[in-house]
């Protein structure tokens, strides 16, 4: 029950990182800061597309700490590493040096962390399901 505990600590000190980080992107494109447009301009993406990245974010993030759905959770964890991994490329792509887009390998390793000890829990989640199930139905044949 220990390694649980331990791995529950891990997964929501990653993972709240991660979602800071991410929600802090995400507020700052939805309102097209000033900062935002800027790398926007760098990149020349369109100013359109910032608030929708911005959404797609936040409601990533709200999927990613509700308990209900693993499905949409797997989902937006891969929607998130799209954009953190095609921000990074569009940076490189457009000729930033590794003091441009060298930080992303934060966002990306918090990432990484949080979806490994996402999957280690829902595992034990699974495994405890299932010893849970297979005493009830021992239990019904007695």
């Amino acid at each position: 029950m220990g390694n649980m505990k331990n791995v529950k600590i891990l997964y929501w000190i990653f993972t709240f990182l991660f979602i800071a980080f991410t929600l802090l992107t995400s507020i700052s494109q939805v309102i097209s800061a000033k900062s935002s447009v800027e790398v926007m301009n760098i990149l020349k993406f369109p100013l359109y597309i910032l608030p929708f990245l911005g959404l797609a974010k936040f409601f990533g993030v709200i999927a990613i700490v509700l308990p209900y759905f693993p499905k949409i959770k797997e989902w937006a964890y891969a929607g998130i590493m799209f954009d953190y991994l095609g921000a990074t490329y569009a940076m490189i792509a457009a000729g930033g040096r590794i003091d441009k887009w060298g930080f992303m390998i934060i966002p990306i390793l918090l990432w990484c962390l949080s979806y490994f000890y996402n999957t280690k829990l829902s595992k034990i989640h699974n495994d405890v399901s299932k010893v849970n199930y297979e005493i009830s139905q021992i239990s019904n044949k007695i």
